[in-house]
């Protein structure tokens, strides 16, 4: 991993289980970036520095550059992206055709709010409630199915953009079916988003990052009991 330089100061402020967190640390990660890691305790009492980073949202993950935050975990990958660059374009996250770029930022945000948000809910939910979510959930997994069609990964040979934005999906959907007892992913269905998640989480920068699969569990059972009861 590329190291810093004394002046430079590279932190990231985090919650081990946000799949936010995750996309920033795989983005430095990918590019070679060297940071320190301050874990945050979001639910019991969160730092003066995250409040003070983030005092709009008090939430992570914030990106620290040289005393500098930046918020927001799909600005943040954009931020790493044009700020650590390599003269032959390597490890470059976002495509270079505008295009592309516009198509990938719009997959990320209708993937966050059609398949994250909604398959969250329907964790939480029970009955024909649950039920309406997870299927809207699978009608939303279509157009993805649509989009990783012929590709190893969005970005294409190598890990991009959307992949990163995306890498919740690859092992996190399992986690939320498992603690709502639902059926969400098919691969028989969905083969071409199958094989992308088995490629995702077998990458050399993923597969050792993931957080553990039994606690991860027991917290999504936890938030489970208490969004259910709100």
């Amino acid at each position: 991993m590329a190291k810093r330089s004394d002046k430079e100061e590279v932190k990231v402020l985090g919650f081990w289980v946000s799949p936010f967190v995750l996309r920033v640390q795989w983005a430095l990660k990918l590019k070679g970036v060297d940071y320190d890691y301050v874990e945050e305790d979001i639910w019991g009492g969160k730092s003066a520095l995250l409040l003070n980073s983030n005092p709009v949202y008090n939430k992570v993950p914030v990106l620290i550059h040289n005393g500098k935050p930046v918020v927001e975990s799909l600005l943040i990958l954009e931020y790493i992206d044009e700020t650590w660059t390599h003269p032959d374009h390597r490890n470059q996250i976002l495509p270079a055709d505008p295009y592309e770029r516009a198509m990938v930022r719009f997959w990320a945000k209708f993937a966050e709010e059609k398949v994250l948000h909604v398959g969250y809910r329907a964790m939480c939910l029970s009955g024909e409630e649950q039920l309406n979510a997870a299927n809207s959930v699978v009608e939303s997994l279509e157009f993805l199915e649509g989009v990783v069609r012929g590709k190893k990964f969005f970005g294409g040979k190598n890990i991009g953009y959307l992949d990163i934005a995306l890498g919740w999906l690859a092992y996190l959907l399992e986690e939320l079916e498992e603690v709502g007892s639902m059926k969400i992913m098919n691969a028989n269905k969905f083969p071409c988003l199958a094989n992308w998640m088995k490629n995702f989480v077998n990458h050399p920068f993923i597969k050792d990052s993931l957080p553990p699969r039994d606690k991860m569990i027991h917290y999504l059972e936890e938030r489970r009991k208490v969004l259910a009861s709100e």
